[in-house]
């Protein structure tokens, strides 16, 4: 009981000198949660100097706005929010959105249902930051974050329509660049 008294105590501590802009304060918090937050950018990203720029910009972002954090909540779910958003941000900023609607629907048959367990996590990521930025982010929002096809379209100022055309374009590209870039589509 004491020792969760005080970390939230601690945490507490932290957060105040955050609002305060005392730079040790804000230290302690990056370096917790760098490597956390690191990964939550690389999904968004082309390579891992993209994700760095969304990182930083990302904790900007945190540092700016810590007094809206609601003690008693996740601060990482929070932090981790702010970084999603920055990455979209980061993707409005640098690329042109270029969609397309489907008029049909491709099915996704695999003769390997099993071929995804034997990719390792980081070619995974590496295929997914080979997509387009459009459909990496939808892959990102729909399949990794929860978001609804509606919210994601509202995000990314697209239709609903076009956010479930480019989930399916990003799933079969993953399909197409595992099946090609690893032994699993090979005979």
């Amino acid at each position: 009981m004491d020792i969760s008294l005080n970390i939230e105590r601690l945490e507490n501590h932290l957060l105040e000198a955050c609002i305060n802009n005392e730079r040790w304060a804000q230290k302690e918090i990056y370096e917790h949660f760098y490597a956390q937050m690191l990964g939550v950018c690389m999904r968004y990203s082309n390579n891992s100097i993209d994700a760095q720029d969304i990182l930083h910009d990302g904790f900007i972002k945190v540092f700016r706005h810590i007094a809206k954090y609601k003690k008693g909540t996740s601060l990482q779910a929070w932090m981790k929010r702010l970084m999603i958003n920055t990455a979209i941000d980061y993707y409005r900023k640098k690329t042109r959105r270029r969609t397309e609607e489907i008029t049909e629907a491709f099915r996704l048959d695999s003769k390997e249902a099993d071929a995804i367990s034997k990719v390792s996590e980081k070619e995974i990521l590496g295929f997914i930051q080979m997509l387009t930025p459009t459909y990496r982010m939808v892959f990102n929002l729909y399949i990794i974050e929860g978001y609804s096809h509606k919210e994601i379209g509202t995000i990314m100022g697209i239709k609903e329509s076009t956010s479930r055309s480019n989930l399916v374009k990003a799933r079969v590209k993953l399909k197409e660049l595992i099946l090609t870039n690893t032994n699993y589509g090979k005979k």
